[in-house]
């Protein structure tokens, strides 16, 4: 059994970035498909996304929900500088300060995650 944690870091403004999503959604699904250990991450301008995964209309929410109980989190300090902490909130997404506000990347690589960035 693997331990992956997946950081998005992707804004939400672009189609490339959308495909980066996309993409860490699928690593996500794939992993627990697998039984692995696996979390999921928005760090950065990737906390923009949340409200985005969480809207009915949005064209990756049935992937995001495949994979919603992998969620470990926002970071907190991200999501107040780009505007989402309340939505973040508001969708049931923890926020996330272990380490001065952010998520500690740091001690997932201590406990044996590979930490995949998209």
């Amino acid at each position: 059994m693997a331990k992956i944690a997946v950081v998005v870091l992707a804004d939400a403004e672009t189609h490339a970035d959308m495909g980066r999503v996309a993409n860490a959604l699928e690593t996500v699904k794939e992993a627990k498909e697998e039984g692995d250990d696996v979390r999921l991450i928005f760090d950065g301008a990737g906390t923009r996304w949340i409200p985005e995964l969480t809207k009915q209309e949005s064209k990756l929410a049935p992937l995001y929900q495949a994979v919603s109980d992998k969620v470990s989190g926002a970071c907190a300090f991200c999501a107040a500088a780009f505007g989402v902490r309340d939505a973040v909130k508001q969708a049931g997404v923890p926020l996330i300060d272990e380490y001065e506000g952010h998520p500690s990347l740091r001690t997932l690589v201590a406990d044996g995650s590979a930490v995949l960035t998209f």
